[in-house]
């Protein structure tokens, strides 16, 4: 079985590192944004791991790079906020 989980996890490492370099060098790519939302991604998932022994609800932040999060490109979303379920 160990042997399996490291076979997936090398072909996993390796599909984010060519992605990662696909990134950083096509013409097209917005590096900035990329960094920013997968920063955001990150504090948001620390956010809610961090919250139950903290008791803070804070909402998750759903802005993409350059856009204010309250809505969507046909104004159809709008995130709610985090329901606190420890009281």
């Amino acid at each position: 079985m160990g042997q399996i989980t490291e076979m997936l996890l090398t072909i996993a490492m390796g599909v984010i590192g060519v992605a990662i370099l696909a990134i950083l060098i096509s013409k097209n790519s917005n590096t900035a944004g990329v960094i920013q939302a997968s920063a955001s991604g990150f504090g948001n998932v620390l956010d809610v791991a961090i919250s139950p022994v903290t008791g803070a609800t804070t909402p998750p932040n759903l802005a993409y790079p350059g856009s204010s999060g309250i809505g969507s490109i046909s104004g159809g979303f709008s995130p709610s906020p985090v329901v606190n379920m420890y009281g």
